[in-house]
Protein backbone atom coordinates (compact mmCIF):
# COMPACT_ATOMS: atom_id res chain seq x y z
CA UNK A 1 0.00 0.00 0.00
CA UNK A 2 1.31 3.41 -0.93
CA UNK A 3 -0.22 5.38 1.94
CA UNK A 4 -1.77 4.95 5.39
CA UNK A 5 -5.19 3.34 5.46
CA UNK A 6 -7.84 5.80 6.63
CA UNK A 7 -11.41 4.76 7.39
CA UNK A 8 -14.03 7.50 7.71
CA UNK A 9 -17.22 6.56 9.54
CA UNK A 10 -20.21 8.41 8.09
CA UNK A 11 -20.85 9.87 4.65
CA UNK A 12 -22.54 13.10 5.65
CA UNK A 13 -21.16 16.52 4.75
CA UNK A 14 -18.29 16.19 7.21
CA UNK A 15 -17.26 12.70 6.09
CA UNK A 16 -17.43 13.57 2.39
CA UNK A 17 -15.53 16.81 2.95
CA UNK A 18 -12.87 14.96 4.92
CA UNK A 19 -12.49 12.23 2.30
CA UNK A 20 -12.24 14.60 -0.66
CA UNK A 21 -9.71 16.78 1.18
CA UNK A 22 -7.59 13.74 2.04
CA UNK A 23 -7.55 12.80 -1.65
CA UNK A 24 -6.52 16.35 -2.50
CA UNK A 25 -3.61 16.03 -0.07
CA UNK A 26 -2.47 12.85 -1.82
CA UNK A 27 -3.76 10.13 0.49
CA UNK A 28 -5.04 7.36 -1.76
CA UNK A 29 -6.06 4.64 0.71
CA UNK A 30 -9.28 6.23 1.94
CA UNK A 31 -12.65 4.53 2.42
CA UNK A 32 -15.96 5.68 3.92
CA UNK A 33 -18.22 3.24 5.76
CA UNK A 34 -21.85 4.34 5.97
CA UNK A 35 -24.63 2.75 8.06
CA UNK A 36 -27.43 4.01 5.80
CA UNK A 37 -28.28 2.86 2.28
CA UNK A 38 -27.47 6.33 0.93
CA UNK A 39 -24.84 9.03 1.32
CA UNK A 40 -25.51 12.49 2.71
CA UNK A 41 -26.19 12.00 6.40
CA UNK A 42 -28.35 14.88 7.60
CA UNK A 43 -28.40 16.20 4.04
CA UNK A 44 -31.27 14.24 2.54
CA UNK A 45 -32.82 15.51 -0.69
CA UNK A 46 -35.66 13.45 -2.16
CA UNK A 47 -38.04 13.85 -5.13
CA UNK A 48 -41.39 15.24 -4.03
CA UNK A 49 -44.29 17.16 -5.59
CA UNK A 50 -43.03 19.41 -8.41
CA UNK A 51 -39.29 18.79 -7.83
CA UNK A 52 -37.47 17.98 -4.56
CA UNK A 53 -37.55 18.62 -0.82
CA UNK A 54 -34.81 18.60 1.81
CA UNK A 55 -35.74 16.49 4.81
CA UNK A 56 -32.64 17.71 6.64
CA UNK A 57 -30.31 20.63 5.93
CA UNK A 58 -32.14 23.14 3.77
CA UNK A 59 -30.36 26.50 3.66
CA UNK A 60 -26.93 27.98 3.19
CA UNK A 61 -26.75 30.15 6.30
CA UNK A 62 -24.95 33.34 5.34
CA UNK A 63 -22.34 34.40 2.82
CA UNK A 64 -19.20 35.87 4.41
CA UNK A 65 -16.76 33.27 5.79
CA UNK A 66 -19.15 30.51 4.75
CA UNK A 67 -17.39 27.92 2.63
CA UNK A 68 -20.71 26.44 1.42
CA UNK A 69 -21.57 29.81 -0.10
CA UNK A 70 -18.07 30.25 -1.48
CA UNK A 71 -18.27 26.94 -3.35
CA UNK A 72 -21.90 27.17 -4.45
CA UNK A 73 -22.52 30.76 -5.50
CA UNK A 74 -20.09 30.64 -8.41
CA UNK A 75 -22.26 27.89 -9.93
CA UNK A 76 -25.46 29.94 -9.50
CA UNK A 77 -26.97 27.26 -7.26
CA UNK A 78 -28.39 29.54 -4.56
CA UNK A 79 -31.40 31.82 -4.32
CA UNK A 80 -32.84 34.01 -1.58
CA UNK A 81 -35.83 32.62 0.29
CA UNK A 82 -36.98 36.22 0.77
CA UNK A 83 -39.19 37.28 3.64
CA UNK A 84 -41.23 34.08 3.97
CA UNK A 85 -40.15 33.67 7.59
CA UNK A 86 -40.87 37.33 8.38
CA UNK A 87 -44.08 38.15 6.50
CA UNK A 88 -46.12 35.17 7.70
CA UNK A 89 -49.58 35.70 9.17
CA UNK A 90 -50.21 35.20 12.85
CA UNK A 91 -53.49 33.29 13.16
CA UNK A 92 -55.29 32.49 16.40
CA UNK A 93 -57.00 29.19 17.08
CA UNK A 94 -60.43 30.81 16.54
CA UNK A 95 -59.37 31.69 12.94
CA UNK A 96 -58.83 35.32 13.87
CA UNK A 97 -55.95 36.82 11.89
CA UNK A 98 -53.93 39.17 14.10
CA UNK A 99 -53.98 42.63 12.44
CA UNK A 100 -50.79 43.23 10.50
CA UNK A 101 -49.82 46.36 12.44
CA UNK A 102 -50.05 44.43 15.73
CA UNK A 103 -48.26 41.31 14.47
CA UNK A 104 -45.50 43.45 12.94
CA UNK A 105 -44.92 45.29 16.20
CA UNK A 106 -44.71 41.98 18.05
CA UNK A 107 -42.24 40.70 15.44
CA UNK A 108 -40.23 43.90 15.81
CA UNK A 109 -40.00 43.40 19.57
CA UNK A 110 -38.43 39.96 19.22
CA UNK A 111 -36.28 41.01 16.25
CA UNK A 112 -34.93 43.99 18.18
CA UNK A 113 -33.67 41.60 20.83
CA UNK A 114 -31.49 39.93 18.18
CA UNK A 115 -29.35 43.07 18.14
CA UNK A 116 -28.99 43.46 21.90
CA UNK A 117 -28.34 39.76 22.56
CA UNK A 118 -24.74 39.93 21.39
CA UNK A 119 -23.89 42.49 24.06
CA UNK A 120 -26.18 41.56 26.93
CA UNK A 121 -25.76 37.78 26.92
CA UNK A 122 -22.03 38.10 27.59
CA UNK A 123 -22.81 38.67 31.24
CA UNK A 124 -25.86 36.41 31.36
CA UNK A 125 -25.86 33.90 34.21
CA UNK A 126 -29.02 32.14 33.13
CA UNK A 127 -30.78 30.61 30.17
CA UNK A 128 -31.68 32.09 26.82
CA UNK A 129 -35.32 31.50 27.78
CA UNK A 130 -35.22 33.67 30.90
CA UNK A 131 -33.38 36.40 29.00
CA UNK A 132 -35.90 36.49 26.12
CA UNK A 133 -38.85 36.36 28.50
CA UNK A 134 -37.57 39.41 30.38
CA UNK A 135 -36.83 41.32 27.16
CA UNK A 136 -40.22 40.60 25.61
CA UNK A 137 -42.41 41.56 28.55
CA UNK A 138 -40.22 44.55 29.36
CA UNK A 139 -40.86 45.87 25.83
CA UNK A 140 -44.59 45.20 26.15
CA UNK A 141 -44.75 47.44 29.20
CA UNK A 142 -43.58 50.46 27.21
CA UNK A 143 -46.30 53.11 26.67
CA UNK A 144 -46.20 52.76 22.89
CA UNK A 145 -47.25 49.12 23.21
CA UNK A 146 -50.04 49.60 25.75
CA UNK A 147 -52.71 48.99 23.10
CA UNK A 148 -51.51 45.43 22.35
CA UNK A 149 -53.85 42.81 23.77
CA UNK A 150 -51.86 40.90 26.38
CA UNK A 151 -53.56 37.60 25.50
CA UNK A 152 -52.48 37.94 21.87
CA UNK A 153 -48.97 38.99 22.95
CA UNK A 154 -48.66 35.94 25.18
CA UNK A 155 -49.87 33.64 22.40
CA UNK A 156 -47.41 35.22 19.98
CA UNK A 157 -44.50 34.82 22.38
CA UNK A 158 -45.32 31.18 23.08
CA UNK A 159 -45.19 30.54 19.34
CA UNK A 160 -42.01 32.56 18.93
CA UNK A 161 -40.28 30.45 21.59
CA UNK A 162 -41.10 27.35 19.54
CA UNK A 163 -39.50 28.99 16.52
CA UNK A 164 -36.38 29.78 18.55
CA UNK A 165 -36.32 26.18 19.79
CA UNK A 166 -36.26 25.05 16.16
CA UNK A 167 -33.20 27.23 15.57
CA UNK A 168 -31.42 25.78 18.60
CA UNK A 169 -32.84 22.21 18.40
CA UNK A 170 -33.81 22.56 22.07
CA UNK A 171 -36.95 21.26 23.75
CA UNK A 172 -37.25 24.46 25.78
CA UNK A 173 -35.28 27.70 25.75
CA UNK A 174 -34.72 27.24 29.47
CA UNK A 175 -32.29 24.48 28.43
CA UNK A 176 -30.21 26.83 26.25
CA UNK A 177 -27.24 28.55 27.85
CA UNK A 178 -27.34 32.33 27.51
CA UNK A 179 -23.56 32.53 27.28
CA UNK A 180 -23.37 29.41 25.16
CA UNK A 181 -25.76 30.96 22.66
CA UNK A 182 -23.01 33.46 21.81
CA UNK A 183 -20.57 30.70 20.91
CA UNK A 184 -22.41 30.38 17.59
CA UNK A 185 -21.15 32.84 14.97
CA UNK A 186 -23.66 33.90 12.34
CA UNK A 187 -22.16 34.49 8.89
CA UNK A 188 -22.97 37.87 7.40
CA UNK A 189 -25.32 38.05 4.43
CA UNK A 190 -28.54 36.23 3.58
CA UNK A 191 -29.00 33.45 6.14
CA UNK A 192 -31.79 31.67 4.24
CA UNK A 193 -30.30 30.88 0.83
CA UNK A 194 -32.09 27.94 -0.77
CA UNK A 195 -30.96 25.51 -3.47
CA UNK A 196 -33.69 26.36 -5.99
CA UNK A 197 -35.07 23.14 -7.44
CA UNK A 198 -31.88 21.11 -6.86
CA UNK A 199 -31.77 20.53 -3.11
CA UNK A 200 -28.77 20.50 -0.75
CA UNK A 201 -27.50 17.28 -2.32
CA UNK A 202 -26.15 19.51 -5.09
CA UNK A 203 -23.53 20.76 -2.65
CA UNK A 204 -22.33 17.21 -2.00
CA UNK A 205 -21.95 16.79 -5.75
CA UNK A 206 -19.72 19.86 -5.77
CA UNK A 207 -17.51 18.40 -3.04
CA UNK A 208 -17.27 15.06 -4.84
CA UNK A 209 -16.85 16.72 -8.28
CA UNK A 210 -19.73 14.55 -9.54
CA UNK A 211 -20.83 16.94 -12.27
CA UNK A 212 -17.26 17.46 -13.47
CA UNK A 213 -16.47 13.73 -13.60
CA UNK A 214 -19.98 12.79 -14.73
CA UNK A 215 -20.32 10.01 -12.15
CA UNK A 216 -22.68 9.70 -9.20
CA UNK A 217 -20.03 9.93 -6.49
CA UNK A 218 -17.25 11.69 -8.41
CA UNK A 219 -13.84 11.25 -6.81
CA UNK A 220 -15.39 8.97 -4.19
CA UNK A 221 -16.49 6.30 -6.67
CA UNK A 222 -15.67 2.85 -5.20
CA UNK A 223 -14.61 4.48 -1.92
CA UNK A 224 -18.00 4.42 -0.14
CA UNK A 225 -19.40 1.25 1.45
CA UNK A 226 -23.11 1.54 2.23
CA UNK A 227 -25.08 -0.44 4.82
CA UNK A 228 -21.99 -0.77 7.01
CA UNK A 229 -22.95 0.00 10.57
CA UNK A 230 -19.93 0.22 12.84
CA UNK A 231 -20.47 -1.57 16.16
CA UNK A 232 -16.98 -1.58 17.70
CA UNK A 233 -13.82 0.52 17.50
CA UNK A 234 -10.77 -1.13 19.09
CA UNK A 235 -8.16 1.57 19.34
CA UNK A 236 -5.51 0.32 21.75
CA UNK A 237 -3.84 -2.45 19.75
CA UNK A 238 -0.16 -3.31 20.06
CA UNK A 239 0.46 -2.46 16.41
CA UNK A 240 -0.70 1.17 16.88
CA UNK A 241 -3.58 0.61 14.46
CA UNK A 242 -7.32 0.60 14.99
CA UNK A 243 -9.81 -2.15 14.21
CA UNK A 244 -13.37 -1.35 13.14
CA UNK A 245 -16.02 -4.05 13.45
CA UNK A 246 -19.31 -3.84 11.55
CA UNK A 247 -22.74 -5.31 12.23
CA UNK A 248 -22.50 -7.52 9.13
CA UNK A 249 -19.33 -9.19 10.45
CA UNK A 250 -16.83 -7.27 8.33
CA UNK A 251 -13.71 -5.90 9.99
CA UNK A 252 -11.28 -3.21 8.91
CA UNK A 253 -7.84 -2.55 10.31
CA UNK A 254 -6.65 0.99 9.65
CA UNK A 255 -3.93 3.42 10.56
CA UNK A 256 -6.56 6.05 11.34
CA UNK A 257 -10.33 6.20 11.79
CA UNK A 258 -12.20 9.49 11.52
CA UNK A 259 -15.64 9.49 13.16
CA UNK A 260 -18.16 11.88 11.63
CA UNK A 261 -21.30 10.36 13.18
CA UNK A 262 -23.80 12.62 14.92
CA UNK A 263 -23.46 13.60 18.55
CA UNK A 264 -26.75 11.78 19.09
CA UNK A 265 -25.15 8.52 18.00
CA UNK A 266 -22.12 9.11 20.24
CA UNK A 267 -24.39 9.80 23.21
CA UNK A 268 -26.29 6.56 22.69
CA UNK A 269 -23.44 4.26 21.69
CA UNK A 270 -20.18 5.51 23.19
CA UNK A 271 -20.07 3.00 26.07
CA UNK A 272 -20.60 0.07 23.70
CA UNK A 273 -18.72 1.44 20.71
CA UNK A 274 -15.19 2.05 22.02
CA UNK A 275 -12.71 -0.50 23.35
CA UNK A 276 -11.15 0.63 25.59
CA UNK A 277 -13.67 3.17 26.81
CA UNK A 278 -13.09 6.81 25.98
CA UNK A 279 -11.09 9.05 28.34
CA UNK A 280 -13.14 10.86 30.95
CA UNK A 281 -12.72 14.24 29.23
CA UNK A 282 -14.11 12.85 25.99
CA UNK A 283 -17.03 11.18 27.76
CA UNK A 284 -17.80 14.48 29.49
CA UNK A 285 -17.85 16.32 26.16
CA UNK A 286 -20.24 13.80 24.61
CA UNK A 287 -22.47 13.90 27.66
CA UNK A 288 -22.31 17.67 28.18
CA UNK A 289 -22.85 19.02 24.68
CA UNK A 290 -26.56 19.09 23.83
CA UNK A 291 -28.26 17.49 20.84
CA UNK A 292 -31.92 17.94 19.94
CA UNK A 293 -34.57 17.15 17.38
CA UNK A 294 -36.32 19.35 14.83
CA UNK A 295 -38.70 17.79 12.31
CA UNK A 296 -40.41 18.86 9.10
CA UNK A 297 -43.79 18.09 7.62
CA UNK A 298 -44.38 18.45 3.87
CA UNK A 299 -47.91 18.46 2.45
CA UNK A 300 -48.66 18.67 -1.28
CA UNK A 301 -52.11 19.80 -2.39
CA UNK A 302 -53.69 19.25 -5.81
CA UNK A 303 -53.81 23.00 -6.27
CA UNK A 304 -52.89 26.14 -4.36
CA UNK A 305 -55.78 27.18 -2.12
CA UNK A 306 -54.13 30.25 -0.58
CA UNK A 307 -53.72 33.78 -2.06
CA UNK A 308 -50.68 34.39 -4.25
CA UNK A 309 -48.88 36.77 -1.88
CA UNK A 310 -49.58 34.72 1.23
CA UNK A 311 -46.35 33.25 2.64
CA UNK A 312 -47.66 31.04 5.41
CA UNK A 313 -48.91 31.21 8.96
CA UNK A 314 -47.97 30.55 12.56
CA UNK A 315 -50.40 29.15 15.07
CA UNK A 316 -51.34 31.21 18.12
CA UNK A 317 -53.23 28.98 20.52
CA UNK A 318 -55.82 30.53 22.81
CA UNK A 319 -55.78 29.01 26.30
CA UNK A 320 -59.25 27.50 25.99
CA UNK A 321 -58.42 25.88 22.63
CA UNK A 322 -55.07 24.40 23.58
CA UNK A 323 -56.74 22.90 26.66
CA UNK A 324 -59.02 20.95 24.33
CA UNK A 325 -56.15 18.91 22.83
CA UNK A 326 -53.83 18.55 25.80
CA UNK A 327 -54.15 15.10 27.30
CA UNK A 328 -55.59 13.72 24.05
CA UNK A 329 -53.93 11.76 21.22
CA UNK A 330 -53.60 15.08 19.38
CA UNK A 331 -51.54 16.76 22.10
CA UNK A 332 -48.42 16.53 19.90
CA UNK A 333 -49.92 19.15 17.56
CA UNK A 334 -49.13 21.87 20.09
CA UNK A 335 -45.52 21.92 18.94
CA UNK A 336 -46.24 22.27 15.23
CA UNK A 337 -45.64 26.01 15.20
CA UNK A 338 -46.11 27.05 11.56
CA UNK A 339 -46.56 26.17 7.90
CA UNK A 340 -44.79 28.11 5.15
CA UNK A 341 -44.83 28.45 1.36
CA UNK A 342 -41.99 27.60 -1.02
CA UNK A 343 -41.84 29.47 -4.33
CA UNK A 344 -40.06 26.47 -5.88
CA UNK A 345 -42.97 24.26 -4.80
CA UNK A 346 -46.19 26.23 -5.53
CA UNK A 347 -48.59 23.53 -4.25
CA UNK A 348 -46.62 22.70 -1.10
CA UNK A 349 -46.81 23.81 2.52
CA UNK A 350 -43.95 22.86 4.83
CA UNK A 351 -44.43 22.70 8.57
CA UNK A 352 -41.96 22.66 11.45
CA UNK A 353 -42.15 21.09 14.88
CA UNK A 354 -39.87 20.66 17.85
CA UNK A 355 -38.99 18.75 20.96
CA UNK A 356 -40.56 15.79 22.69
CA UNK A 357 -43.74 16.11 20.64
CA UNK A 358 -41.66 16.10 17.47
CA UNK A 359 -40.00 12.88 18.60
CA UNK A 360 -43.39 11.42 19.48
CA UNK A 361 -44.76 12.31 16.04
CA UNK A 362 -42.13 10.05 14.47
CA UNK A 363 -43.72 7.04 16.17
CA UNK A 364 -47.25 7.72 14.86
CA UNK A 365 -48.85 6.14 11.79
CA UNK A 366 -48.60 8.38 8.76
CA UNK A 367 -52.37 8.69 8.34
CA UNK A 368 -52.68 9.88 11.94
CA UNK A 369 -50.04 12.57 11.39
CA UNK A 370 -51.75 13.76 8.22
CA UNK A 371 -55.15 13.82 9.94
CA UNK A 372 -53.65 15.94 12.70
CA UNK A 373 -52.21 18.42 10.21
CA UNK A 374 -55.54 18.71 8.39
CA UNK A 375 -57.17 19.36 11.77
CA UNK A 376 -54.77 22.29 12.22
CA UNK A 377 -55.43 23.73 8.77
CA UNK A 378 -59.18 23.58 9.22
CA UNK A 379 -59.07 24.94 12.77
CA UNK A 380 -56.87 27.94 11.96
CA UNK A 381 -57.58 28.84 8.31
CA UNK A 382 -60.76 30.33 6.89
CA UNK A 383 -60.53 28.80 3.42
CA UNK A 384 -61.88 25.51 2.12
CA UNK A 385 -58.96 23.09 2.44
CA UNK A 386 -58.79 20.34 -0.22
CA UNK A 387 -57.56 16.87 0.62
CA UNK A 388 -53.79 16.63 0.07
CA UNK A 389 -52.29 14.42 -2.60
CA UNK A 390 -48.86 13.78 -1.04
CA UNK A 391 -47.31 13.85 2.39
CA UNK A 392 -43.88 13.33 3.98
CA UNK A 393 -42.23 13.89 7.34
CA UNK A 394 -38.65 13.72 8.56
CA UNK A 395 -37.74 11.16 11.23
CA UNK A 396 -34.36 12.20 12.63
CA UNK A 397 -34.74 10.91 16.17
CA UNK A 398 -36.07 7.40 15.62
CA UNK A 399 -33.39 6.71 13.01
CA UNK A 400 -30.58 5.05 14.99
CA UNK A 401 -28.03 6.44 12.54
CA UNK A 402 -28.75 10.00 13.78
CA UNK A 403 -30.83 10.14 17.00
CA UNK A 404 -31.66 13.79 16.43
CA UNK A 405 -30.95 16.82 14.29
CA UNK A 406 -28.11 19.05 15.51
CA UNK A 407 -26.21 20.30 18.53
CA UNK A 408 -26.44 23.34 20.80
CA UNK A 409 -24.98 24.68 24.04
CA UNK A 410 -27.17 23.91 27.03
CA UNK A 411 -27.14 24.99 30.65
CA UNK A 412 -25.73 21.53 31.38
CA UNK A 413 -22.90 22.16 28.91
CA UNK A 414 -22.04 25.22 30.95
CA UNK A 415 -22.39 23.36 34.24
CA UNK A 416 -19.96 20.56 33.35
CA UNK A 417 -17.56 22.97 31.65
CA UNK A 418 -17.03 21.15 28.39
CA UNK A 419 -16.72 22.34 24.79
CA UNK A 420 -16.67 21.36 21.14
CA UNK A 421 -12.89 21.59 21.32
CA UNK A 422 -12.78 18.72 23.81
CA UNK A 423 -15.07 16.67 21.57
CA UNK A 424 -12.77 17.35 18.60
CA UNK A 425 -9.58 16.20 20.37
CA UNK A 426 -8.25 12.99 18.77
CA UNK A 427 -7.36 9.82 20.63
CA UNK A 428 -3.62 9.28 20.36
CA UNK A 429 -1.22 6.36 20.63
CA UNK A 430 2.52 6.69 21.01
CA UNK A 431 4.31 5.37 17.95
CA UNK A 432 7.49 5.74 15.97
CA UNK A 433 7.25 8.83 13.83
CA UNK A 434 6.78 8.11 10.14
CA UNK A 435 9.66 8.50 7.71
CA UNK A 436 8.90 9.66 4.19
CA UNK A 437 9.72 6.43 2.34
CA UNK A 438 13.25 6.60 3.69
CA UNK A 439 13.98 9.65 1.57
CA UNK A 440 15.72 12.75 2.95
CA UNK A 441 13.65 15.94 3.15
CA UNK A 442 14.62 19.56 2.75
CA UNK A 443 14.25 20.05 6.49
CA UNK A 444 14.15 17.37 9.18
CA UNK A 445 10.52 16.28 9.49
CA UNK A 446 10.85 15.26 13.12
CA UNK A 447 13.33 16.04 15.84
CA UNK A 448 12.41 13.03 17.96
CA UNK A 449 11.91 9.37 17.23
CA UNK A 450 8.48 9.00 18.88
CA UNK A 451 5.21 10.93 18.60
CA UNK A 452 1.53 10.91 19.43
CA UNK A 453 -0.32 9.43 16.47
CA UNK A 454 -3.95 10.55 16.05
CA UNK A 455 -5.53 7.16 15.74
CA UNK A 456 -9.22 8.05 16.30
CA UNK A 457 -10.37 11.49 15.17
CA UNK A 458 -13.68 13.27 15.55
CA UNK A 459 -15.44 15.54 13.05
CA UNK A 460 -19.03 16.64 12.37
CA UNK A 461 -20.94 19.82 13.17
CA UNK A 462 -20.92 19.21 16.93
CA UNK A 463 -17.11 19.45 16.96
CA UNK A 464 -17.18 22.97 15.50
CA UNK A 465 -16.36 25.75 17.97
CA UNK A 466 -18.54 28.40 16.36
CA UNK A 467 -20.45 26.93 13.39
CA UNK A 468 -22.11 23.99 15.16
CA UNK A 469 -25.53 22.93 13.79
CA UNK A 470 -24.58 23.94 10.24
CA UNK A 471 -23.31 22.24 7.09
CA UNK A 472 -20.45 24.70 6.77
CA UNK A 473 -19.43 23.84 10.33
CA UNK A 474 -19.53 20.13 9.47
CA UNK A 475 -17.45 20.63 6.33
CA UNK A 476 -14.84 22.73 8.08
CA UNK A 477 -14.58 20.05 10.78
CA UNK A 478 -13.97 17.41 8.10
CA UNK A 479 -11.30 19.57 6.50
CA UNK A 480 -9.73 20.16 9.91
CA UNK A 481 -9.22 16.44 10.50
CA UNK A 482 -7.87 15.85 6.99
CA UNK A 483 -5.39 18.67 7.56
CA UNK A 484 -4.44 17.19 10.93
CA UNK A 485 -3.31 14.00 9.19
CA UNK A 486 -1.59 15.89 6.41
CA UNK A 487 0.33 17.83 9.01
CA UNK A 488 1.13 14.68 10.99
CA UNK A 489 2.70 13.08 7.93
CA UNK A 490 4.44 16.28 6.92
CA UNK A 491 2.53 16.49 3.68
CA UNK A 492 1.95 20.19 3.99
CA UNK A 493 5.71 20.65 3.67
CA UNK A 494 6.82 17.66 1.67
CA UNK A 495 5.01 17.63 -1.66
CA UNK A 496 2.52 14.87 -0.86
CA UNK A 497 5.11 12.16 -0.21
CA UNK A 498 3.57 9.51 1.99
CA UNK A 499 4.93 6.85 4.33
CA UNK A 500 3.89 3.28 3.78
CA UNK A 501 1.06 1.86 5.79
CA UNK A 502 1.69 -0.29 8.84
CA UNK A 503 -0.79 -2.77 7.40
Amino acid sequence: MSSPKIVIVGSGASGIACATKLLDYGFDNVVIVEAESRIGGRIHTIPFADNVIDLGAQWCHGEKDNMVYELAHKHDLLDSTGDVYESYQCVRSNREVVPEDISQRLKDIVNDSLVTRQMELRNCQGSLGSYLNNKFYEALRRPENSDIDMAIAKEFFENYKKFENSVEASDTLDDVSGKGYLEYWECEGDILLNWKDKGYVEFLRLLMRSRELKTEWGVLEKRVLLNKKVTRIEWSRNDCCVQIRCADGDCFVADHVILTVSLGVLKEQQLMLFDPKLPVEKQRAIDGLAFGTVNKIFIEFPQQFWPDKWTGFTMLWRDEDIADIRGTPRAWLEDVFGFYCDHNQPRLLSGWMIGANGRHMETLPEDEILAGCMYLFRKFLQWDIPEPCNFKTSTWYTNESFRGSYSFRSMYTEEVGTSARELAQPLHVVTTKPVLNGEPTVEPLYNQSRCDKPIVQFAGEATSDHYFSTVHGAVEAGWREATRLADFYGMLRNSHKLPKSNL
